[in-house]
């Protein structure tokens, strides 16, 4: 399975990385390739390509403010949306949890 996400925060420093390094090790948990975007402070980093987008089972907005690229996501169904705090106080479990809504 191929997850991407894309993090961010009010401040752009702490809960960004730290949401983006909770979701990359539960995804790597679960044996699945991630890769994460995060729009920090110091600018996006890690930017998700087309092909990314294209080719993920599952893409994660773990943000608290409106992300820069939003409309790159738009009219896709296995699009999940959280605050970052979900992931890092359980990345495991909000992760799982996005699997099972995205199945249905």
């Amino acid at each position: 399975m191929k997850i991407v996400g894309v993090t961010s925060c009010s401040t752009g420093i702490a809960h960004t990385y730290m949401a983006a390094e909770a979701l990359k090790k539960a995804a790597k948990s679960l044996g699945c390739e991630v890769k994460v975007e995060t729009q920090g402070s110091v600018g996006t980093e890690d930017k998700l390509t087309e092909d990314d987008i294209k080719n993920a089972d599952i893409i994660i907005i773990a943000s608290d403010v409106p992300i820069s690229g939003r409309d790159r996501f738009e009219g896709l169904d296995n699009v999940y949306e959280s605050g970052s705090e979900p992931f890092i106080i359980n990345a495991d479990q909000e992760l799982k949890k996005a699997i099972d809504c995205l199945k249905k």
